[in-house]
């Protein structure tokens, strides 16, 4: 097949560089823009991101001599140059939902990793396993900001996707209350430990706005779509705590929940082992094969040993038991960086073209 042009915008920073690494060999994308801020506009791809290149992996060859752009300026000549991008850019919240809504006005669809429009009623905040149908809602939002092939679409927060997707297939069992604390990865924060040294040998028990939007996206990613809006869901009620823990990719999530109909353990760890989304009936590129793995070791998962799992997509569950205040409590792993950001975007684009929400220019 002819391969999508795909741009990523805000490239040089540490999401940027997931996704120029996504690209290297992916099968139906090939990377045909990057560019990031005024100031590493007009370098070579190599010289812009330097010493900051913070992936396990080289700078991808394709990618080391291109030459950036510049992701505010030239907006309408990236849009004649790709069928949609990628953005990661690091910009207050304001300017970031002007700079999507100006690209997708110039008919490029905008899959986003940034969190500037993840409360707009019409912008889709879709784990594709989870709410894939919520995509219907671009055709009011193309309305709205009168588009014929623009869009914008977002992923979630990264912290709840350690956990949501272990909660979305059991809410047949009605959940009533959730209580959830995060143990999230330094890359979370863009940075490494050469770059954070106060992280070594250290937690910090907050995370500016990590909590709120781990209590209120849930109910975006559970509401339904309704007169061109989605309207939230108001169950379950979430509290969170979120902590910043040394460990440089993983975002774990200890979780107590309670049911309305509180189901038999070997039920919700059946559950778990058959559940299949639409990802996986359509066998997108990034879809894992087993999206919900539950260890029955003790001592699992584990950061380390479990974040690459279905190349760091599926999501590990595991300490599944009876709780003295809660239902049930059990433990949730997801790799940040790819399935709670550009990984998980990746899969997002994969969706809306199989779709037919993106098409090539």
């Amino acid at each position: 097949m002819e391969k999508y042009k795909v741009g990523v915008i805000g490239g040089t920073g540490m999401v940027g560089q997931r996704f120029i690494t996504l690209m290297e060999r992916h099968p139906w994308f090939e990377l045909a823009v990057i560019a990031a801020s005024p100031r590493s506009a007009g370098k070579t791809y190599e010289e812009a991101v330097g010493s900051r290149w913070a992936m396990d992996t080289p700078i991808p060859q394709q990618a080391k001599d291109m030459v950036v752009m510049n992701a505010e300026s030239d907006v309408e000549k990236i849009a004649s140059m790709v069928d949609f991008v990628f953005s990661a850019v690091d910009m207050k919240k304001e300017e970031i939902r002007a700079l999507e809504e100006a690209y997708a006005r110039h008919e490029c669809p905008v899959i986003s990793n940034n969190s500037a429009h993840r409360w707009t009623a019409d912008v889709p905040m879709v784990i594709p396993e989870v709410n894939p149908e919520h995509i219907q809602v671009i055709e009011a939002q193309r309305k709205r900001l009168g588009m014929k092939r623009g869009l914008i679409a977002v992923k979630s927060n990264c912290s709840i996707q350690s956990y949501v997707p272990a909660l979305h297939p059991l809410r047949g069992f009605g959940l009533e209350r959730i209580l959830v604390c995060t143990y999230q990865a330094i890359s979370g924060a863009g940075k490494t430990f050469e770059s954070w040294p106060d992280m070594v040998d250290n937690v910090i028990p907050y995370i500016g706005g990590e909590e709120e939007k781990s209590e209120q996206e849930p109910m975006k990613v559970w509401g339904r779509v309704e007169n061109g809006v989605i309207v939230n869901a108001v169950k379950p009620a979430i509290t969170a705590q979120c902590l910043r823990v040394p460990v440089s990719n993983g975002h774990t999530a200890a979780v107590f929940v309670d049911f309305e109909k509180v189901p038999p353990m070997d039920e919700m760890k059946a559950i778990w082992a058959e559940y299949r989304g639409r990802a996986q009936e359509l066998k997108l590129p990034s879809a894992p094969e087993q999206f919900l793995h539950y260890f029955e070791e003790p001592d699992r998962p584990q950061a380390r040993l479990d974040r690459g799992l279905g190349n760091g997509m599926t999501i590990s569950i595991g300490r599944l038991r009876p709780d003295t205040q809660y239902d049930y409590k059990f433990v949730c792993l997801s790799h940040n960086t790819l399935r709670g950001a550009a990984g998980g975007a990746v899969e997002l684009a994969e969706l809306l073209c199989a779709e037919g929400y993106i098409v090539k220019a």
